[in-house]
């Protein structure tokens, strides 16, 4: 493992407001992080903690999905306008949180000029700010997928973009909610589902999609103004020839290899770089088919990737978890900042991975600088080789005797952003204390001729064991805290925050941030009493 101390240099810096070119004011939030380094960091200093204890609830408004929403309120604002209707399906799949009921609100909420834009599966609502009265809400007629959440909205001016669960990019008009265009950005048939927030840089609209069977990972750039595909760069080698495809065991083992991008990246407006990053390898749970040998590492999953955003083209990239077998995505953000590194000032980049690994890389180039474990917990790895990879213990995989892993398949930590505070240098992660148990099963074979008709038999190839056999899964426990550190004075010592769902978000000044109090730093925390 490479070790290093960094110094703190200055904070990284983007231009006031938060997106390049579209003017802004400074407390606007208009994109999944705030701005394009993925911080989630607020300068604003009205409220501290010398106010805080003198706020109190203005109002409250309950949202309702579907096209006969009639959004109601247990006190303050009056029930919202009809619903507008998009959608292409004839016969609309009936869904609960969608189609009816309430949503489940797990993204980013923006706010623009007083007007907060709200998402969830198939719905889209405008909310006035002031005294939380719906403007418009928008219903999508949606052909069905896996409704499991929307991640948030991206804005260009006066227009908003979504994503679909049946694997649509929409556009909408942000004063009216009117539709502007939809366009199909995924193969519904191969069982794609869209959640993550699209990510807008100059004229482009950043696109990925998921899907947790055997299809191929990829990442697309729109135009914001008509919806035409700009280019399309995958995740996995696709015909003969393509780099990477020697980390494979063959071609059609990589264009089923997953590495699905369902979560936004950062931008770095220097290098014009898209750094973002990818999903596990399929199979899921074994390398037999996909990687049988040790060079196998099946490129570009669970790795962080940076692609030009004009041209599409791969700059660089990294992979944190080489030939996975345990489900741990890299899709995390990718958090930017300057330092110091080794007495150079460096613009990096750093990621905590699912893996329960930290890692520190030069943004322009992609070079390896650091590599920490943040989960005590993890006990997946034998050691991190001189790439600053974490080495997978085989007997950590599933076998006939079973292995007791952590993290389990859900990580260390998931796809709850970090936050970083730039003023005092701490990096803000929920953590996830959890092991599994899992054995090798007895049945000994799958049928790859049966894909794609058959969604028990793909899905069957998905779950095998390292023998060839389906593993079967015992959880030990689901915790969750969440953990802070300092990557330019002490990245390897973390500490753990009060618990908190959806992430965390800095505020300089507020109470719960480092800035708001004396902080003591502890040794590195071990497991005991968490948070559930």
């Amino acid at each position: 493992m490479k070790t290093a101390t960094l110094m703190l240099l200055i904070p990284f810096c983007l231009p006031n407001g938060s997106l390049v070119g579209q003017g802004l004011a400074p407390d606007s939030w208009p994109t999944y992080a705030g701005d394009y380094s993925q911080r989630r960091y607020s300068t604003l200093r009205q409220i501290d903690q010398t106010n805080v204890r003198h706020l109190t609830l203005a109002w409250v408004r309950r949202l309702t999905a579907g096209p006969d929403a009639g959004e109601g309120s247990w006190f303050g604002p009056p029930p919202g306008p009809p619903a507008i209707t998009g959608g292409v399906a004839e016969q609309p799949v009936t869904m609960p949180g969608a189609t009816s009921g309430s949503p489940r609100l797990s993204g980013s909420i923006l706010q623009v000029n007083g007007i907060l834009y709200v998402s969830s599966p198939d719905n889209a609502w405008a909310v006035d700010a002031l005294d939380g009265h719906v403007l418009w809400h928008y219903w999508w007629k949606s052909r069905g997928g896996i409704h499991i959440g929307n991640r948030g909205m991206a804005m260009y001016g006066d227009w908003l973009y979504f994503e679909t669960p049946d694997d649509y990019l929409v556009s909408l008009d942000a004063k009216t909610g009117q539709e502007r265009w939809h366009k199909e950005i995924a193969d519904f048939s191969q069982q794609y589902f869209s959640t993550t927030a699209p990510v807008v840089v100059g004229d482009h609209v950043l696109v990925g999609t998921g899907d947790d069977l055997d299809a191929p990972g990829f990442l697309q750039s729109f135009d914001p103004q008509t919806g035409d595909l700009q280019w399309k760069f995958y995740t996995v080698p696709m015909n003969q020839g393509d780099p990477g495809l020697e980390t494979w065991a063959s071609l059609d083992a990589a264009r089923h290899g997953g590495a699905q991008v369902w979560i936004p990246g950062s931008y770095d407006p220097e290098t014009q770089a898209y750094i973002f990053g990818t999903g596990n390898p399929t199979p899921a749970y074994t390398a037999r088919l996909r990687a049988p040998g040790d060079t196998h590492t099946n490129l570009y999953t669970c790795s962080v990737v940076a692609v030009n955003v004009n041209t599409g083209k791969l700059a660089w990239y990294f992979q944190t978890s080489p030939n996975d077998t345990h489900d741990w995505d890299a899709t995390q953000a990718p958090v930017l900042f300057d330092g110091m590194f080794a007495g150079k000032p460096r613009k990096m980049t750093m990621q905590a991975s699912r893996n329960g690994y930290f890692f520190v890389l030069d943004r322009t180039t992609g070079e390896h600088l650091l590599t920490a474990k943040y989960s005590d917990a993890a006990n997946w790895a034998e050691t991190v080789n001189a790439k600053g990879q974490p080495v997978r213990n085989a007997a950590k995989d599933n076998t006939v005797a079973g292995s007791l892993v952590s993290p389990d398949n859900g990580g260390a930590t998931n796809w709850h952003p970090p936050s970083y505070d730039p003023r005092t240098g701490l990096l803000y992660v929920v953590l996830r204390a959890c092991s599994w148990g899992w054995e090798a099963a007895s049945r000994t074979s799958w049928d790859r001729s049966a894909r794609p008709s058959s969604r028990l038999i793909t899905r069957r190839a998905s779950s095998l064991g390292n023998t060839g056999s389906p593993a079967e899964v015992v959880p030990v426990c689901s915790r969750r805290r969440a953990v802070c550190c300092s990557p330019t004075t002490d990245p390897g010592a973390w500490w753990p925050l009060a618990c908190g769902g959806g992430g965390p978000r800095c505020r300089s000044g507020m109470p719960g941030s480092a800035r708001s109090r004396t902080l003591r730093r502890p040794t590195p925390w071990t497991v005991g009493s968490m948070c559930s």
